[in-house]
Order: C-alpha cells, then sequence, then structure tokens
C-alpha cells in the first residue's frame, strides 16, 4: 500500500506543515495548485523535494477558497469546475515539466473531496474534466462501500481510480469520513495504528457503529503536519514494511 500526503500547502510567509521531512516518507505527493493553498516558489520547492525523493507527484486542486483553505463547499456549474481543475492541473504541470517530472494523478482537497463522494453529479464533473485533460493522469479518490460503482463510473470515461483510505480517520458505514465535528472523527495514536493494521492484514475498518467495513485500497492517506505526525508516518511505514516481510 502507498504512502500519500498532502504537500505544499505553505503560502507566502505562512508555513504549513514539515514537507521536507514527510517527503523522506512517503511514496505519493498531492501537491496544492494555488487555489486553496500554495503559490509558485511553493510549488517550485515542493516540486523538487519530491524529485530529489523519486516521489510521485499529483494535483490536488480545490475550489477557489483560499481564504477557507478549501474546506467550504461552493456552488460550481459543471463546466466551471472543470474550467477551474483544467486551470489548477495545468498550472502543476507545467512547473512539473520544468523539473523533468511527470504528473500522474489528481486527488481534489477539502470539500470538493467530499462532495465529489457524496454528488455523483459533481463526482462526473471531476471526472470529465480528467477525461478532457490531455494528459494520462488518475482520479485518487476514497475507498468506500460504493467501489465497484464508482470504478465502473469511472471507467465509462475512460478514467484509472487509485482508492485511498484513510490512516487517522473514524468512517461512518458507507465508508465516507465521520464529520469533524464529531468528537471521535480523528483517532488518537492507538486507535490509528490499530486501524493502519486492519487496513493492512484484512483490507477492512471498524465503523462508528462496530461494524466491519471491507476496504480494498491501493494508497493510505498520511498527515506531514508537525513532529508527532512525522513520527506515526514512520510508524505506518514500519507497519507496511514488516508486513510485507512476513508476507
Amino acid at each position: 500500500m502507498l504512502l500519500n500526503c498532502d504537500l505544499g500547502e505553505s503560502f507566502g510567509a505562512w508555513t504549513m506543515g514539515l514537507d521536507t521531512k514527510a517527503m523522506a516518507e512517503i511514496d505519493c505527493a498531492n501537491i496544492a495548485c494555488g487555489f486553496h493553498a500554495g503559490d509558485p516558489d511553493v510549488i517550485a520547492a515542493t516540486l523538487q523535494l519530491a524529485k530529489q525523493h523519486n516521489v510521485t507527484v499529483g494535483a490536488h486542486p480545490s475550489y477557489p477558497d483560499k481564504q477557507g483553505f478549501g474546506r467550504r463547499s461552493m456552488q460550481m456549474q459543471h463546466q466551471e469546475l472543470i474550467h477551474c481543475l483544467h486551470y489548477q492541473i495545468a498550472a502543476l504541470e507545467g512547473m512539473a515539466k520544468v523539473y523533468g517530472i511527470t504528473l500522474k494523478y489528481v486527488k481534489p482537497h477539502g470539500a470538493l473531496y467530499n462532495d465529489m463522494m457524496r454528488d455523483n453529479a459533481i463526482l462526473k464533473s471531476v471526472l470529465q474534466a480528467i477525461a478532457d485533460y490531455p494528459s494520462d493522469l488518475k482520479l485518487m479518490m476514497l475507498a468506500t462501500r460504493k467501489q465497484s460503482e464508482h470504478r465502473l463510473l469511472a471507467n465509462t470515461y475512460n478514467v484509472a481510480v487509485l482508492f485511498e483510505a484513510f490512516a487517522d480517520r473514524l468512517y461512518t458505514d458507507d465508508g465516507l469520513l465521520s464529520p469533524r465535528s464529531m468528537p471521535t472523527a480523528v483517532h488518537d495514536k492507538t486507535a490509528l495504528l490499530a486501524q493502519v493494521t486492519q487496513l493492512i492484514t484484512h483490507q477492512s475498518v471498524q465503523t462508528s457503529s462496530g461494524k466491519t467495513l471491507p476496504l480494498a485500497a491501493d494508497t493510505l492517506c498520511v498527515h506531514g503536519d508537525n513532529e508527532d505526525s512525522i513520527a506515526l508516518v514512520k510508524e505506518i511505514r514500519a507497519l507496511l514494511s514488516n508486513t510485507a516481510i512476513s508476507r
């Protein structure tokens, strides 16, 4: 299972996350494209860091919501959202080409990610944007109870999918992420490592109601926000390595 992390989310004088330390531990970097975070200098530095560590690069576009860090839903028309995505993907891909890096996938950020998982109309707009874009890009999206349905839908657009799971989030019975407003929505370290172990060994998670939910994930989302997060990523990497060796 590959480890992916949202990076390049600093902006101007504001530093977000420990990108240098996180990049050394992951396989895939979801790089902000400037609409919720990131700027040309941050994007350039993050791309160079990814190249240094041989990390696969994906675009991390969002609604145009820098003030809300992309965490507020926005009402956008189908073609408007497609243009918004093309603009961001093209910006990141253009800068990536400067450093000899090939963009591999798209992972929407924040509210856009959550909205596409709840609303097939928005998901179809995202898929159409990737299908129309003149590069071979995959869509990274949440592994849920509807994985087969989502894969079939993506196939109709000729878009390949990378399904991801979250190490630190509590799941609903449908396989969606529990709202952050819930007291237990974000796992503590013990629950996080237990969930990662269950994902690795059984390809499932325990939901908020205590049910076992099968999840076949290609990649696991981790965070590099602070020193504690980096230490957790290292522990997760060790769990993955130990499981691979035992098999």
